[in-house]
């Protein structure tokens, strides 16, 4: 009976502390040794045992296999009281703290990315995606917003394309100072714009801000998708819209050497799973063609 090996699976600490952990971040087996501070070998076992009882999902992305808390399916319930009964465990809680260490370490290392790639962004941009422009994918959706939100801006490429097509509202907003730096510089002053500095995870904007928000090959550059999924639909007005375009999942770590990122794309389910998830409507989907044999997948939702 599938219920005797889910039980099973709990019946110890060590895994329980590993489903604890893997409700809250999505991590590698490295990180996830380094933060209980265990022998590799120990903490594949427990983990093994957790996958087979469909408490843990787990995925490849280059040369590491990430793990998580299972999210979907009829177990989701029992997962959910298992992580409630331990959520004020000290011990636990120290494990959160030095987990939160492994994602600062992740976003430190696109951070020192690009403030080396910011000067250069635009000519790797097209080494990558060839005579591709995925800003011309997002304008035919954006006629009707009068506040729109670009997320991950990069060097203001897509807001210099909007502010020559009428009077709208733009904000302009990423972690790079570097890449900042770089769309003021391209950048005309305006009364329409503004340019802030801030995580996806966690925007520099208020509940309801704006009428469309996207983010054009940026979601790939964040260590937690889903949290920055869950601030667009935060900062978006009811019936606003979400534009999103990303890699589809491949297996060229080398073009990481050329446009950074943490992810190797992602897959179809995964997007639309976030999506689905944070309360999105998604409305279509459609996949472009781009250099070095990649995809760029767009996705429209709607809040």
């Amino acid at each position: 009976m599938e219920i005797i090996k889910q039980f099973k699976a709990l019946s110890d600490p060590t895994r329980l502390r590993l489903l604890f952990i893997l409700e809250h971040f999505e991590l590698n087996v490295n990180e996830i040794v380094s933060v209980v501070n265990m022998v590799q070998s120990g903490v594949s076992r427990h983990l093994k045992i957790l996958l087979e009882a469909g408490l843990l999902v787990s995925r490849k992305d280059g040369s590491f296999i990430y793990y998580a808390a299972n999210k979907n399916g009829y177990n989701r319930e029992l997962v959910v009281l298992a992580c409630r009964q331990l959520e004020n465990d000290p011990g636990l809680l120290e494990d959160l703290a030095r987990t939160q260490q492994c994602i600062i370490l992740r976003k430190n290392r696109s951070r020192r990315f690009f403030r080396t790639a910011a000067p250069r962004w635009d000519r790797l941009k097209r080494k990558v995606l060839g005579d591709f422009n995925p800003n011309t994918v997002f304008e035919p959706h954006l006629q009707d917003a009068s506040v729109i939100a670009d997320l991950g801006c990069g060097t203001g490429e897509m807001l210099a394309s909007l502010l020559d097509r009428g009077k709208k509202t733009l904000i302009g907003v990423d972690v790079s100072p570097e890449m900042l730096e770089q769309a003021r510089l391209r950048l005309p002053e305006s009364p329409n714009l503004e340019l802030r500095i801030g995580e996806l995870e966690h925007l520099p904007m208020r509940e309801q801000e704006a009428d469309a928000a996207l983010m054009s090959m940026v979601l790939y550059h964040v260590s937690e998708p889903e949290k920055a999924i869950q601030e667009v639909y935060r900062v978006l007005n009811p019936g606003g819209v979400f534009l999103l375009v990303d890699f589809l999942k491949h297996n060229q770590e080398q073009i990481k050497d050329i446009i950074g990122g943490v992810w190797l794309g992602f897959t179809r389910q995964q997007i639309s799973g976030w999506m689905d998830r944070t309360g999105f409507n998604l409305k279509h989907i459609e996949s472009y063609p781009v250099g070095k044999t990649l995809t760029l997948t767009f996705y429209l939702a709607q809040k």
